[in-house]
């Protein structure tokens, strides 16, 4: 009895590690393989629209001339976009 059922755990396993990328996909879609050109536009908007916030909360908190030269410079990039 115990062979059988150290052969059924083998047999599982090597099933779930040969199906593992099934089983993660079914599990956890990829949320931006359906995307529609809007959506990832949107999508990419929120994410602007959220550095641009990060940003701007650091440059309200400590003004201006707390800003790093990296963050000045992202923050002109996203105000041209």
């Amino acid at each position: 009895m115990s062979e059988v059922l150290i052969l059924a755990i083998i047999v599982a396993a090597v099933l779930l590690f040969f199906n593992r990328e099934w089983i993660k996909n079914k599990i956890f879609p990829d949320r931006h393989k359906n995307y529609t050109i809007d959506d990832q536009f949107n999508s990419d908007k929120r994410e602007r629209e959220k550095e641009i916030d990060r940003i701007l909360s650091k440059m309200g908190k400590n003004g201006l001339s707390d800003l790093s030269a990296k963050d000045r410079k992202r923050l002109d990039e996203l105000s041209k976009m």
